[in-house]
C-alpha cells in the first residue's frame, strides 16, 4: 500500500510539473542568456547540462531530472542535425535551469524552407527520444518513465505553437504566415491555461514583433538600429617601431564596404586608415549599413602580438527580403502535412501515456 501511494504522489507531482516545464521550454531560444553560459563549444555544453540537472535535482527526483535534460538534449541535437544538413554552423546545446536549452545559428537561413527545416528537426527527433522513453515505460511498467514520456510529448507539442521564437513560429514560415494569426489569438488561450508568465512574456514579444513588422512597416515607421562589432588586429609592427597607436577613449568614424556573397551573406569591411586596418566582418542579417563608429580601442598585449580590440558601432536598418518567404507549393504541403501530423501525432502519444498512467494509478 506504501509502494502505491509513493507510486501516485511521484506521478501527482511529475504531472504538475510539466506544465511549469512548457514555460521553460518557451524561452528555449533566449540568444541573450548565452553570454552567462561561455565555458567553450563543448565545455559550456557539459556544464551547463551538469548545473541544470542539479538544479531539478533539489526540487524533483534525480531520475526525473536527468531524463528531462536529456530530452531537452535530444530536441536540440535534432535542430544542430538539421542545421548541419544545410550547411548552417551551429553552436553546441546550452542549458538554463528552468528555462529550457538552446543553440544559436552562426549564418542565419537564407529562406523560409531552409528555417523550417532546421526548426523542424528538434520537434521531430524530440517526438523520436520521447517513443523511445515510452517504449521503455511500456516494457517495465515504469511511473518515472511514463512521467517522462507525458513530459515529452508535451513539450514538443507545446513547442509547435505557431509563434516566433517557438519552432511552429519558424516552421508556419514554410506554410503559411496566416498561421501566425492563429498562435498569436491561440497563445492567450495557453497563456490562461497554463497560467504561465513566462509564457505570456514569449506571447507578448511575439505580438510586439508581428506589429513592428507588418503594422509599423506599413506606416513606414523605420528605425536604426545598431550592432557592436569587436575586430581585433595585430599592430605588432607598428607597436615595435614606436607609432603612436589610438587610446582607449579614441572615437572615429570609419569607412566601410559592403557586400553580399553568392549565398546571400552580407559581409561588411571597415578601414582605418591611420592604422593600415582593414577588416572583414560577417553580419548576422540582411541589413543596410547606415553609418561605422569607432567608440573606443582596447589595447591588448601578448607575448606574441600586440593586438588591438576596435570597439566597432554599426548603425543599420534590417532589410526585410519579401522573397525569402517564397516556398513552392510541393514543399508548403510538405511542412504542412508534416506539421499538422506531427502535432496529432503527439496529442495522441499523450492521451495514450494519461491512460496508462492512470491503470498504474488503480
Amino acid at each position: 500500500m506504501q509502494n502505491e501511494e509513493k507510486k501516485t504522489d511521484s506521478k501527482s507531482g511529475s504531472s504538475k510539473w510539466y506544465l511549469g516545464s512548457a514555460a521553460a521550454l518557451l524561452l528555449l531560444k533566449g540568444k541573450s542568456l548565452l553570454a552567462l553560459l561561455k565555458f567553450g563549444k563543448f565545455g559550456g555544453a557539459l556544464i551547463s547540462m551538469a548545473i541544470t540537472v542539479g538544479t531539478y535535482a533539489i526540487i524533483y527526483p534525480w531520475g526525473f531530472a536527468v531524463g528531462f535534460v536529456l530530452l531537452l538534449f535530444v530536441h536540440e541535437l535534432g535542430h544542430v542535425l538539421a542545421a548541419k544538413r544545410k550547411g548552417l554552423p551551429v553552436s553546441a546545446p546550452l542549458f538554463i535551469p528552468f528555462l529550457g536549452a538552446l543553440i544559436t545559428m552562426k549564418r542565419q537561413p537564407l529562406d523560409a524552407q531552409t528555417e523550417a527545416y532546421v526548426a523542424m528537426g528538434g520537434p521531430l527527433l524530440g517526438t523520436v527520444g520521447a517513443m523511445a522513453v515510452y517504449a521503455g515505460a511500456y516494457a517495465t511498467d515504469s511511473p518515472l518513465l511514463y512521467a517522462l514520456a507525458y513530459v515529452g510529448f508535451f513539450l514538443n507539442l507545446i513547442n509547435l505553437l505557431p509563434i516566433h521564437p517557438l519552432d511552429g513560429g519558424r516552421i508556419s514560415t514554410a506554410v503559411t504566415r496566416w498561421l501566425w494569426l492563429v498562435g498569436l489569438l491561440g497563445g492567450i488561450v495557453v497563456v490562461v491555461y497554463l497560467k504561465s508568465f513566462l509564457f505570456f512574456l514569449i506571447w507578448a514579444f511575439f505580438a510586439y514583433d508581428l506589429y513592428k513588422k507588418y503594422v509599423k512597416r506599413n506606416k513606414g515607421e523605420v528605425k536604426v538600429q545598431s550592432l557592436l562589432l569587436k575586430p581585433l588586429v595585430n599592430v605588432q609592427h607598428l607597436y615595435e617601431q614606436g607609432y603612436p597607436l589610438p587610446g582607449p577613449e579614441h572615437t572615429r568614424r570609419l569607412s566601410f564596404n559592403t557586400y553580399s556573397d553568392l549565398e546571400g551573406q552580407q559581409y561588411v569591411t571597415v578601414y582605418m586608415e591611420s592604422l593600415d586596418v582593414e577588416q572583414t566582418l560577417l553580419l548576422p542579417q540582411q541589413c543596410l549599413v547606415q553609418h561605422v563608429w569607432l567608440n573606443g580601442v582596447e589595447h591588448i598585449p601578448t607575448p606574441d602580438a600586440y593586438q588591438l580590440k576596435l570597439l566597432c558601432e554599426m548603425d543599420y536598418i534590417p532589410f526585410e527580403n519579401d522573397k525569402y518567404y517564397e516556398v513552392p507549393t510541393s514543399s508548403r504541403w510538405k511542412f504542412g502535412i508534416g506539421y499538422l501530423g506531427l502535432a496529432l501525432f503527439l496529442m495522441g502519444m499523450m492521451y495514450v501515456v494519461h491512460q496508462h498512467i492512470g491503470d498504474v494509478r488503480l
